[in-house]
């Protein structure tokens, strides 16, 4: 989490835009440890009046040093060395001349909390276990003082629920976060959990992942991470934290953030489109439904589209699709005389339509196909016979 002050006089007549307040930072004491920073987001500067161990800045009566204009950051000292501490502390005074104080302790240095990553998981049996080990490293410059962990296991589902972890209750997929507040991780520190995160895959969706996050309980998780509240907590064995020393252990490729790993199922989904027939003489109007199944057993997802191309004559209708309250744009794209149209995800049995109105040339023959937008995610269908069908005028 980036550096984050915020005063706020709520008695204030204008709370933004007037720099009526006063914000002063100092570090008198801690020199040696921590120096102050400036920064100003106009060209002529900022309106504090500064050294490097004491500022004091014209601000309004709702600060955000995320937000304002103007900005002290504390920035590590010269000479310092990670791990050194010092205080850093803020007034805010009102401009009826009342001030609110707080200090805080800086750290030179940061922890770097990274998770191991993992290959895709390939030829998965569906509904088998899925069994990973989570390996946490330190690549910063001090100890982490409390780890926190979240596991997101995505479209599969937790085979064990840890006794010192909560689950969330989520709309979609589900959470595990848990705590380690005595856990200490020196830089270059590796420590595995146990017992390894086990997931069971699913047993028709071909393609799902999982993840995981990691992050020092002292300095707390990302800038952007929303950690979901609340959860009951698991009613299987408290998940423990293992030091590593042999390279064997330690090896492998760890990122920052949320690291996700893709899980790939062994197993198909056969799609078949469907030909149709019209008859009419030249000028006459024709409906045509292009039809799309899935024979199972797998749902690959929403990678599929339909390639349209029309028989001799003008398409005078296609599938829409609302955008707004009575307003409506072509569903498909079109380029030249062929129209293309994602099919969205089907489970297996299901079923989508396409419609199409036609004025007809006289006889011809036109096509639909399907195909797949991304091969590495496709559906590997093993009857590629059925993915393409005739689209027929007859007299």
């Amino acid at each position: 989490m980036p550096f984050h002050l915020q005063a706020e006089d709520v008695k204030a007549t204008s709370r933004y835009g007037t720099q009526d307040h006063r914000l002063t930072v100092d570090v008198r004491g801690s020199e040696g440890v921590v120096r102050l920073k400036a920064v100003g987001l106009r060209k002529s500067g900022t309106r504090c009046v500064n050294d490097t161990v004491r500022a004091v800045c014209d601000v309004s009566g709702a600060y955000n040093s995320w937000s304002d204009l103007d900005r002290v950051h504390p920035v590590a000292a010269e000479g310092s060395k990670p791990g050194d501490t010092g205080i850093v502390r803020f007034t805010f005074t009102t401009k009826g001349g009342k001030t609110l104080t707080t200090r805080t302790r800086v750290v030179v240095g940061e922890p770097e909390v990274k998770v191991r990553t993992l290959k895709v998981i390939k030829d998965v049996r569906p509904g088998a276990d899925v069994t990973v080990p989570v390996v946490v490293r330190n690549d910063g410059e001090v100890p982490v003082q409390g780890l926190a962990l979240e596991l997101g296991s995505g479209e599969l589902d937790f085979r064990q629920r840890y006794a010192n972890c909560r689950y969330p209750p989520q709309r979609h997929g589900h959470t595990a976060v848990c705590r380690f507040p005595g856990l200490r991780v020196p830089p270059g520190g590796t420590v595995v959990l146990h017992p390894a995160l086990r997931l069971r895959a699913s047993t028709k969706r071909m393609y799902g992942s999982f993840s995981q996050e990691a992050w020092p309980l002292d300095s707390g998780p990302g800038q952007y991470t929303v950690v979901p509240p609340g959860g009951d907590h698991g009613d299987g064995p408290p998940l423990t934290a293992e030091a590593l020393q042999g390279a064997d252990d330690t090896d492998g490729t760890f990122a920052e953030g949320d690291v996700s790993t893709d899980v790939r199922l062994d197993t198909h989904a056969d799609y078949e489109v469907f030909g149709v027939e019209l008859r009419g003489s030249p000028g006459t109007k024709r409906s045509l439904r292009l039809k799309v199944r899935n024979n199972g057993p797998g749902i690959p997802g929403a990678g599929t589209k339909l390639l349209f191309t029309p028989p001799p004559g003008t398409v005078l209708e296609e599938p829409m699709e609302a955008i707004d309250e009575d307003a409506y744009e072509p569903y498909c794209d079109s380029d030249g005389p062929a129209y293309s149209c994602l099919v969205g995800q089907l489970d297996p049995g299901e079923t989508r339509d396409f419609e199409f109105t036609l004025s007809l040339d006289g006889p011809g023959q036109g096509s639909a196909a399907l195909q797949d937008t991304q091969p590495s995610t496709g559906r590997r269908d093993p009857n590629p016979a059925n993915d393409t069908a005739p689209v027929t005028v007859l007299p």
